[in-house]
C-alpha cells in the first residue's frame, strides 16, 4: 500500500512519484529552481517519511551496536554512523542524537525503517525503543538563509546549535526538536514535531517565502555533496571500507557488531572502491550504467546526474581499487557509446567554495 505523509494535503501543486513505498513530490516548480534555492537562499523538504525512533539505553550498550565511538558525545551532540551485520555489510546509515541521561533519537531511512527497528530491538540488552514515525513529522529547512528564516519562528538563539548539534526549542510557541543536520551539503535544520504542529510549521515557512523542494532537488544536492543514498551507493552487500565510510569506524573502541569481519576485510584489503567521476564529454551517467577501461566493463555507476552548481555532469560508482586513484581516466557506457570520465576527489561541491 502506498503511503502519504501528514503534509501531503498541504503541498503546493507538485509532480508526485513513488519512493520507498511513499508518494512524494519529485518537484513543485522545477528541480533546477529548487536546487538553486537551497544553494543560494533556503528550501523546505517534507521528510516525514523517514524513520524516527526514541531510544532509552546506556551509552555503552548503544555503542556496541555501531562501529563509531559514541562515548565522547555530550547532550546535544550527534553522530552519523552505520548499522552493520556480522559480515560487515551495511544495513543502513543512520544518525544517533544524544539527548543526555541515556536518552537518544535515531533517524533512519524510510525503506529500512521496519527492518532497522527490528534489528535494534533484537540487539538491545535492555532499555526502551519506540517508533515515533507515525506520530511525528520531520521537515528539512536547508540553505544559507535557513538559520535566519527559522529564527523568525524560534524563541532560542539558533546560533548556539552547532553543526550536528540539536536542541529542544519552541517554534511558534510550541515545543519542537531541531537538529543542525541535513542531506544537501548546506547549512540547515531538521525539525521534529507532533503532526498538527508540523502542518502549521510547513504552512508558516511557505508563508515566509521558503521554496518547497522535492526529491529531484534532494537527489541532485546530495549527489553534489557526495552523500550516499542507501540502496544505491551502498547496501547489505557493501562494506564501509569499499564505500569510503571507513572514517566512521573506530576499531579501538571495543567490540561491536561486525567488528571481526571489518578487521578481516581491512587485513585482506578491498578489491573495489566507490569513486567520484566527472564526465569529460556530453552525457549523463545514471544508476546502473557500466564503467569501462580499455573496452572492458570494470564497474557500475551507483548515482549520477547533472551538477547544477558546477555546470557539469558527475557520478559515483564502484571500480577496482587499482583504478580508484584521482586522475584515472575511465569510460561510462551511455546509449551504446563509451564516453570519457575522470576519477575526481569527493565531495564534488563544498559549501562556500
Amino acid at each position: 500500500m502506498i503511503q502519504t505523509t501528514p503534509l501531503a494535503a498541504y503541498y503546493p501543486p507538485a509532480r508526485l512519484v513513488e519512493f520507498a513505498n511513499w508518494q512524494l513530490p519529485v518537484f513543485y516548480e522545477g528541480v533546477l529552481k529548487e536546487h538553486q534555492a537551497v544553494r543560494q537562499a533556503v528550501g523546505l523538504f517534507d521528510i516525514a517519511h523517514m524513520g524516527k525512533f526514541r531510544l532509552q539505553a546506556p551509552i555503552a550498550e548503544v555503542e556496541r551496536l555501531v562501529p563509531s565511538r559514541l562515548a565522547h558525545l555530550k547532550a546535544g551532540q550527534a553522530q552519523y554512523t552505520l548499522l552493520l551485520n556480522e559480515e560487515g555489510g551495511i544495513l543502513d546509515d543512520v544518525i544517533f542524537y544524544y539527548r543526555g541521561a541515556d536518552s537518544w533519537r535515531v533517524i533512519v531511512n524510510a525503506a529500512t525503517r521496519a527492518a532497522d527497528f527490528t534489528w535494534l530491538h533484537s540487539h538491545l540488552e535492555s532499555g526502551l525503543l519506540v517508533d515515533e514515525s507515525a506520530t511525528k513529522t520531520l521537515l528539512a529547512l536547508q540553505g544559507p538563509q535557513a538559520a535566519s528564516t527559522l529564527q523568525e519562528l524560534c524563541d532560542q538563539d539558533l546560533s548556539t546549535i552547532q553543526r550536528f548539534g540539536h536542541a529542544e526549542v519552541r517554534l511558534q510557541n510550541a515545543p519542537a526538536w531541531v537538529a543542525r543536520t541535513g542531506y544537501t551539503g548546506e547549512d540547515g535544520f531538521e525539525i521534529l514535531t507532533p503532526v498538527a504542529q508540523g502542518i502549521a510549521l510547513w504552512q508558516a515557512l511557505l508563508h515566509l517565502g521558503v521554496t518547497p523542494c522535492g526529491l529531484g532537488a534532494r537527489d541532485s544536492l546530495r549527489l553534489e555533496a557526495a552523500m550516499h543514498l542507501y540502496g544505491q551507493d551502498m547496501d547489505i552487500t557493501t562494506n564501509p571500507w569499499a564505500a569510503g565510510l571507513g572514517w566512521v569506524i573506530d576499531l579501538e573502541k571495543g567490540d561491536f557488531l561486525g567488528r571481526t569481519a571489518l578487521v578481516a576485510l581491512k587485513e585482506v584489503g578491498i578489491s573495489q572502491k566507490l569513486v567520484g567521476l566527472e564526465m569529460q564529454e556530453r552525457g549523463i551517467a545514471r544508476h546502473g550504467y557500466a564503467i569501462l577501461t580499455q573496452g572492458d566493463i570494470v564497474g557500475t555507476i551507483t548515482s549520477g546526474g547533472p551538477a547544477p552548481s558546477l555546470n557539469r555532469n558527475i557520478a559515483m560508482g564502484y571500480v577496482p581499487t587499482v583504478l580508484a586513484k584521482v586522475g584515472t581516466e575511465l569510460q561510462v557506457r551511455i546509449r551504446n557509446q563509451d564516453l570519457t570520465a575522470v576519477v575526481v576527489k569527493r565531495p564534488f561541491y563544498r559549501r562556500g567554495t
